[in-house]
């Protein structure tokens, strides 16, 4: 599965997922911060997934059980514990709707945390709260393979990972990945802004 819309289904029980350019429009502006986006599933979930920005020349991966690295040295996400001094990321959809709503979220969440960031990509905004620069990323309306590598990547750093809901009926849940020790505070201050 792709995010060019290509879908094929295989005989091994391996589901691969594929984005050949996640941050596109970081891309288009020629800005660095895009990358390769590439994961393997299974039944149970993340099998290996592997995240490379060429612009940094960094290349993220982890398979599961076997811990996480960057350049083939292990990463392990933040141990922060202090909700006032997280570093959080987002990101927000192409759907100007969908932005002013990702907006009021923001709005309702600067106050309470150090501050946020917007990268424009979701796999490298995961595979930093692996390598511990952000301590937490918060994101709704992604697909597949916005995140599938780079979920097992910060999971496989020590990341808690789950869902936070939407904020009205028919509003996807979204994803939340951060360091275990705000993971609780995050979630309960998603649900309620």
């Amino acid at each position: 599965m792709g995010e060019e819309g290509t879908a094929d289904t295989g005989t091994s029980g391996i589901h691969w997922l594929i984005d050949p350019i996640d941050g596109t429009t970081n891309y288009l502006y020629r800005l660095p911060l895009y990358s390769v986006s590439i994961a393997a599933r299974d039944r149970d979930g993340g099998v290996v997934g592997v995240v490379h920005a060429p612009m940094t020349d960094e290349l993220f991966a982890a398979r599961r059980g076997g811990g996480a690295t960057v350049n083939g040295h292990r990463i392990t996400c933040s141990d922060q514990r202090v909700l006032g001094s997280t570093l959080v990321a987002t990101g927000f959809g192409y759907l100007p709707e969908r932005r002013a709503r990702q907006g009021e979220r923001v709005a309702n969440l600067i106050a309470e945390v150090r501050d946020i960031r917007r990268l424009g990509s979701a796999a490298l905004d995961l595979c930093y709260v692996a390598a511990g620069r952000f301590d937490a990323y918060y994101e709704q309306w992604l697909n597949p393979w916005d995140l599938a590598a780079g979920e097992l990547i910060a999971h496989e750093a020590g990341a808690r990972i789950g869902q936070f809901p939407g904020r009205d009926e028919g509003e996807p849940a979204g994803l939340l990945a951060a360091s275990p020790g705000i993971y609780d505070e995050m979630l309960a201050l998603l649900a309620r802004s």
